[in-house]
């Protein structure tokens, strides 16, 4: 790309699992795409803020589609190719770097970076995807219900540039287009009286959100000190404490996700390099160093994103910009303050205080300092949409005498994974209750007003409470694939998103392209799964 202006079919904002899915699938329609993202690194959960994949058990056998196994068998090519892998290790069709508990695919995030960029390069390379990396988005111009172009600004290079489309998509981290665009959305959570939900708040508060996590990566050298300089705060962090949790954050003691009853989850509760033990080291485990040859890994690497690192103080999302820096500086503090806490104070499972040994890993992140590029942000924005996934779509508890979700018949999509609420910036307790394997309603992809814009992750047309179940990898990769294909779809038959939804041709049309690139729009028969099945990936994460 040369010069200040650039015109194409498609500009995707954000560069995360949904901005690289929705790229992908217009790419594949033969769309021209530019997608943007303000760090060096696409990937979003996956890689940037460095989450290994949270997914469902099935997942295996069972992908929400090709091009997402694609994916997942692309970064196993590459430790096959790349890395220096036992025989043993190798042959394993099912391969695990890092055997980590909560994902039958556990790896380094540097790693998916790799894989994505081997899948986006065919079509660089055929001129159907250009990739602006390190582009921050400065403002958008609109006209009437339609955007226009987006103005860009290369954060290295000092250009600005400005880039029209037909059609664009949000694909950031916290919906931030959204706002830009002035697209009618909601943030926080609802009020009971406007979704009807069980678990929904008695009056809506746009400043109760969960959690965000800023994570980092480590592995652990008995007998060094690795110990960093003590982080800014770290006394008061030390005692710091939701009214709701049986003790400091800074603890082996932690709040029972479903029961709210006292749990200790230590750091290790056994060898560090056995293959699978329920401690927080063997969580998201991202190098098991038994899988490479002798002396490849010193250690096992582990990626901590852990509940004691849940930044609940302040909100990010719809606060003034230098309130939201502040935040995130207090979230990296956080982090940071509890690993010296590991390394410094914290009991130890064979008796004595503190793990000197360890050792932050910021190479395998891509940063200096051992933590993520990007905090893990759990929700932002959701736009206002044609229809809006409720509690009683997907609960289990909300669907009494229900065999499973509710069938939506402008399905694009699938996904499966608990409602899984972190404890929020109002001192609540989480929220984890079951839901059923569900699938992506075309109208929660349509805002109720703009016609060329559509979201491409966790800002769909979701409540609070449907968010932290559609919030996920795999599921954000649905979104992202649905809204790459429907701004291809549209702009072949010069026709808006919405017009798709309204005519059950067009919509027929539609759902037939989806399963032509190897979408799953249904679930199997929820009846034919044996009781286990039917809830078995709502504890994988746990």
């Amino acid at each position: 790309m040369t010069g200040a202006e650039h015109a194409a079919d498609l500009v995707v904002i954000g560069g995360g699992m949904g901005g690289v899915a929705a790229t992908l699938a217009a790419a594949r329609l033969g769309a021209k795409v530019v997608l943007v993202e303000e760090l060096d690194w696409l990937g979003g959960q996956l890689t940037s803020q460095a989450v290994p994949p949270d997914e469902y058990p099935w997942i295996e056998y069972l992908a929400a589609s090709q091009s997402y196994a694609s994916l997942r068998e692309t970064i196993r090519a590459y430790y096959r190719r790349h890395m220096p892998l036992t025989d043993a290790a190798r042959m394993r069709v099912r391969l695990n770097p890092g055997q980590g508990n909560v994902s039958s695919l556990c790896h380094e995030p540097w790693i998916a970076v790799k894989a994505i960029d081997e899948l986006l390069a065919p079509h660089m390379a055929a001129g159907c995807v250009t990739v602006l990396r390190k582009h921050r988005t400065l403002k958008v111009e609109t006209d009437g219900d339609r955007i226009r172009a987006v103005h860009v600004h290369d954060i290295e290079g000092g250009l600005t540039r400005v880039l029209s489309a037909p059609f664009f998509i949000d694909a950031t981290e916290i919906g931030d287009l959204l706002e830009m665009a002035g697209v009618e959305h909601v943030f926080g959570a609802e009020a009971q009286s406007q979704t009807l939900e069980l678990h929904a708040l008695p009056e809506a508060d746009p400043f109760d959100q969960q959690a965000i996590t800023w994570c980092l990566a480590a592995d652990y050298l008995p007998g060094e000190d690795h110990t960093i300089d003590k982080p800014a705060g770290y006394e008061r962090l030390k005692t710091l404490q939701l009214d709701c949790w049986p003790g400091p954050q800074l603890s082996w003691t932690l709040s029972d996700f479903v029961t709210h009853q006292p749990r200790e989850r230590p750091l290790f509760v056994g060898p560090t390099d056995a293959e699978s033990l329920y401690d927080l080291w063997h969580a998201r485990r991202i190098a098991y160093r038994r899988h490479f040859t002798p002396g490849s890994y010193a250690s096992d690497i582990t990626l901590a994103n852990w509940p004691q690192m849940d930044y609940w103080e302040k909100p990010v999302v719809g606060v003034a910009p230098d309130l939201q820096a502040a935040a995130l500086e207090e979230s990296r503090q956080l982090s940071l303050a509890f690993f010296y806490w590991m390394q410094t104070d914290a009991p130890r499972h064979d008796g004595g205080q503190g793990y000197a040994g360890l050792r932050l890993r910021g190479d395998v992140l891509g940063t200096t300092d051992g933590l993520a590029k990007q905090a893990y942000y759990r929700e932002g924005r959701r736009i206002q949409a044609e229809f809006t996934v409720l509690e009683q779509h997907i609960g289990v508890a909300a669907r009494p005498g229900k065999e499973g979700a509710e069938r939506f018949a402008d399905s694009v999509g699938i996904g499966a994974y608990r409602i899984d609420l972190h404890p929020s910036t109002r001192g609540r307790n989480t929220v984890d209750i079951d839901s059923y394997p569900f699938q992506i309603p075309l109208g929660a992809l349509l805002p109720v007003r703009v016609d060329n814009l559509l979201p491409a992750c966790k800002n769909l047309g979701t409540t609070r409470i449907t968010n932290g179940a559609y919030r996920e990898h795999a599921t954000e990769w649905s979104i992202g694939e649905a809204a790459g294909t429907l701004a291809a779809f549209s702009l072949a038959r010069k026709i808006p998103p919405r017009a798709v939804r309204a005519d059950d041709v067009l919509l027929g049309d539609f759902q037939r392209t989806l399963e032509g690139q190897g979408v799953l729009l249904a679930w199997p028969s929820f009846g034919a799964l044996t009781p286990t099945q039917r809830v078995g990936y709502q504890h994988a994460a746990r």
